[in-house]
């Protein structure tokens, strides 16, 4: 069951996060799964910790939503800085 939950707050914290950081036409849902995953796996080791919030597998709340989409756009900033050259 709980990847089940990472798959679909993953796409959806990678959806949102490539609507802030202005990349959802370049990229699709399997992209965005990815990038919400691996932005709320990091967001759970560096930013929870920092914040005394927990992590998406302790729950889906609020505070773990807002620190996995965090995370996700902090992931896609880096990569948009890697790829062009500037973070937009």
């Amino acid at each position: 069951m709980g990847i089940l939950v990472w798959l679909i707050v993953g796409g959806v914290v990678g959806w949102l996060a490539s609507i802030i950081m202005r990349t959802n036409a370049q990229q699709g849902i399997l992209l965005n799964i990815i990038v919400g995953i691996v932005g709320a796996f990091l967001a759970g080791l560096i930013i929870s910790p920092l914040i005394g919030v927990g992590t998406i597998n302790e729950g889906v709340t609020i505070g773990t939503f807002l620190v996995s989409l965090v995370g996700a756009v902090i992931l896609l900033a880096i990569v948009n800085l890697f790829r062009r050259g500037t973070v937009r």
